[in-house]
């Protein structure tokens, strides 16, 4: 028996600074969702354009983001691109990384809805004159999207737990304020306890308003249901 007690209070007393933590990750986590997505949609077109250009450039876009490290990707935005003359901020660093991280599996997931696609609604679309543009935004991917949807929550939960990384690089979020915190206080399970109760919470808060975005993003539709 070591005698070790736990006390939550030196930890606690410091909830402004896991606010300003839980905040950086909550930013971190919208940023990289949203134009991570955007971006994921746009290379999962690429992948399926007739020039095969733009499809190999896609192509080995994802290989490279999906094989390797999201660390080494965040290691070289921040301290690999000042060498070339582009220097950015923990944060900002923060951001892109997890954006292009986010875009390659995003794009991966929307490929797989849009693969799925049965031909024969894309002919009936074709047979009514409309435009490859209608046909894509009104007959292919909201389905698509539809059929993906819980695919995409997954990883972009993923993503969310993945934020803990940029503490590497100086960004100050969650983990990085406890870890800064156990630094100060020297209660380790007590501060990385409360680290990991909060990441449950941002976990299934995530889950639910995403829940709730698919319900009204995909209301009637029975692949999503």
């Amino acid at each position: 028996m070591t005698g070790y007690s736990l006390t939550f209070g030196p930890v606690i007393e410091r909830w402004p600074l896991l606010v300003d933590g839980l905040v950086l990750t909550i930013v971190l986590t919208l940023v990289g969702m949203f134009l991570g997505t955007g971006a994921g949609l746009l290379i999962a077109l690429a992948r399926r354009s007739a020039h095969w250009p733009l499809r190999w450039l896609a192509r080995g876009y994802v290989e490279i983001f999906r094989n390797t490290p999201l660390l080494v990707q965040l290691f070289i935005v921040y301290l690999g691109l000042p060498s070339l003359g582009i220097r950015f901020s923990p944060v900002a660093a923060a951001c892109v990384a997890l954006v292009l991280n986010n875009a390659a599996y995003t794009s991966e997931i929307i490929r797989a809805g849009l693969a799925a696609t049965p031909r024969g609604q894309v002919e009936a679309a074709k047979s009514l004159a409309l435009r490859p543009w209608q046909i894509l935004a009104f007959i292919v991917l909201p389905p698509a999207l539809a059929r993906v949807y819980p695919a995409l929550v997954s990883q972009n939960v993923l993503l969310m737990l993945s934020t803990g990384i940029t503490s590497t690089i100086g960004a100050q979020e969650l983990t990085a304020v406890v870890s800064d915190i156990n630094s100060d206080t020297f209660r380790s399970i007590e501060a990385f306890s409360v680290a990991a109760g909060l990441y449950l919470v941002l976990n299934y808060l995530q889950r639910l308003l995403l829940w709730l975005l698919g319900l009204r993003l995909f209301r009637g539709s029975r692949v999503w249901a």
